[in-house]
């Protein structure tokens, strides 16, 4: 059975109080929630279970074309349609596929409680302050086998929702813990067996094709621009680049981060063979 329609017309509704908050990362944050938009985004956040829905917010025609959605939906969790305008008028732009979720935003996890002995592979982030790169960053981690992903210092938020959107979904499914402890933190992922790759792109670093590649690895990935500072990367076991063509030196940061995980990935498969 789908979660009960609440119609609502007056863009002064208070019930929608929170929903004008989204362009408002702090002040959303501060009310303990998240938004998610897009219908595919929203799916993912009813159907994964991990995160207590608030309410969504949909025009008529989105409600529609998410019936199955609204009928995996917990039948406490409010549903408020609106006609296209007073969404758009709410939010304080278009809102083109009609549909948000807010929820709850979950607690942060201890870094030091996770099991990194039983990971294989985790990507850590340092500075990465783009939300569309923590965005594609999670998707190629999720989509490339990871475990997890380790947020350093400067980090963009996962729960913007221009990074759910950009992850497809993935920073609400994919394990992520943030961590002050830094670059102690790396010190922590070694110990447990992970050896830490470094992605850079400079003469240092040895080519990714021409190097053997561990069983068990951190990738670790820095902001675009910067790189990664001199004290993460004096942690790392071993700094890769990936060979450049043309006048091109450096790729994107979660486009590098997935070439390595791709080339972990084929390690993998050589090993089983």
């Amino acid at each position: 059975m789908a979660a009960p329609h609440v119609i609502t017309t007056g863009l002064d509704d208070p019930r929608l109080e929170a929903y004008r908050d989204i362009v408002s990362p702090d002040a959303l944050q501060a009310r303990g929630l998240f938004v998610a938009e897009g219908r595919l985004v929203v799916d993912r956040l009813v159907r994964g279970g991990r995160h207590l829905v608030h309410s969504l917010l949909l025009t008529d025609t989105a409600a529609a074309a998410m019936a199955p959605t609204l009928a995996a939906l917990d039948l406490a969790t409010p549903v408020f349609v609106v006609p296209q305008a007073v969404m758009n008028g709410v939010v304080g732009f278009n809102i083109h596929r009609g549909c948000l979720g807010l929820a709850a935003r979950p607690v942060a996890p201890a870094f030091d409680s996770q099991p990194w002995a039983t990971f294989r592979r985790v990507v850590v982030a340092e500075g990465v302050n783009n939300p569309d790169n923590i965005g594609s960053l999670f998707r190629n981690a999720a989509a490339l086998g990871a475990d997890a992903v380790v947020l350093g210092p400067g980090c963009a938020d996962p729960l913007y929702r221009k990074a759910i959107r950009t992850s497809m979904a993935a920073t609400l499914s994919l394990p992520w813990i943030t961590t002050a402890h830094w670059p102690g933190a790396l010190d922590v992922l070694r110990a447990a067996g992970l050896t830490v790759v470094a992605c850079a792109p400079d003469g240092d670093a040895v080519s990714l094709y021409d190097t053997a590649l561990p069983a068990r690895a951190a990738v670790l990935v820095g902001a675009e621009g910067d790189g990664l500072t001199a004290a993460a990367r004096a942690r790392a076991d071993l700094t890769v680049r990936v060979p450049m063509h043309g006048d091109m030196d450096s790729l994107n940061v979660a486009t590098a981060a997935a070439v390595v995980l791709s080339a972990l990935a084929s390690r993998d498969g050589a090993a089983g063979r």
